[in-house]
């Protein structure tokens, strides 16, 4: 660990209600990473197939989320924010 990441800021977000310490200007494609929701999926196609994050740069939307109640937020496009609530389609 860098002493910048050991000087970064955690803030506090809810994915599919736990809640997950992460270093402020981590992308939420990261957070959901960490939690293993890029693993098990974050939405499910027309078909009912899980998808996660793919290309990491905005282009394929697979990483489609809702956060804080807005749909289609790209994960992987967008920095988590103390207190933001991120909601996945994934099986539980």
């Amino acid at each position: 660990m860098s002493d910048s990441d050991a000087r970064r800021e955690r803030i506090r977000v809810v994915i599919d209600g736990e809640a997950l310490d992460v270093g402020e200007g981590v992308t939420i494609a990261a957070a959901l990473a960490v939690c293993g929701a890029s693993t098990s999926g974050t939405r499910a196609s027309a078909t009912g197939e899980l998808r996660s994050a793919l290309c990491g740069m905005g282009i394929c939307h697979e990483c489609r989320v809702t956060v804080d109640g807005r749909a289609h937020v790209l994960a992987c496009q967008t920095l988590c924010r103390d207190g933001q609530i991120i909601q996945t389609a994934r099986r539980r």
